[in-house]
């Protein structure tokens, strides 16, 4: 009985800090309201690693981890998307990246557009964005040396993950998640974006269950 305590105490914090990192703008729905299609960018990634590597590798390594993310916040919500779980779609990331390399736009300069410039580029409603900060190689997956006691007091910790939603026409920040990586973040990239996720759904702005609560709340 006590273990089960301690992790009902445990998966209690974690959601509630999963909340208190959660930021939405309370004009989301003015602005949203006419999304149909979002695009994700693969994340801005900085590494600080140990290993001795060049300029050029390690830029690599950092296209490799945000390219990592954009791939696993796709399965992510596909999965959803198939249990009609969400009010919109979400643009193939092959499709995005084709579009973008065919304006020239690369991991490299993509930073230098704005909101506004991408999502009329991918002509899209809103753009699906982020940062990521690690000093381990996430998509090689987290260290695997378990410790307990790391485990729940949640030592470890391997960087940060931002990702944020802007509307398209206003480039507007509309929603924005943030979450320290550590041992109990997932075991690699894929797992690390669909525990964030699950942890944040409720607060999710496009859940059709959520959208459908703020429109009884507003009657």
């Amino acid at each position: 009985m006590k273990y089960v305590s301690l992790f009902l105490v445990v998966l209690v914090g974690v959601f509630a800090n999963a909340q208190k990192n959660i930021y939405e703008s309370d004009k989301f729905d003015l602005f949203a309201k006419e999304h149909t299609v979002l695009a994700i960018m693969p994340f801005l990634t900085n590494l600080d690693l140990e290993d001795d590597v060049s300029k050029n590798d390690l830029r690599e390594r950092e296209k490799k981890e945000g390219y990592a993310v954009q791939n696993a916040l796709e399965t992510y919500f596909s999965k959803r998307r198939k249990k009609k779980k969400f009010s919109v779609e979400f643009q193939n990331t092959k499709n995005t990246n084709a579009i973008l390399a065919q304006n020239n736009i690369t991991y490299d300069n993509i930073d230098v557009y704005t909101i506004k410039e991408l999502s009329e580029i991918l002509k899209v409603d809103g753009i699906i964005s982020g940062n990521l900060d690690l000093n381990i190689l996430l998509s090689k997956g987290i260290p695997d040396d378990f410790s307990f006691l790391d485990y729940f007091l949640g030592d470890a910790n391997y960087g940060r993950i931002g990702i944020k939603i802007s509307d398209g026409i206003t480039g507007k920040l509309l929603w924005k998640y943030e979450k320290e990586i550590n041992k109990k973040s997932g075991k690699n990239t894929d797992d690390l974006i669909d525990r964030m996720m699950r942890l944040a759904s409720r607060k999710f702005p496009y859940d059709r269950e959520k959208r459908k609560e703020r429109k009884k709340g507003k009657r």
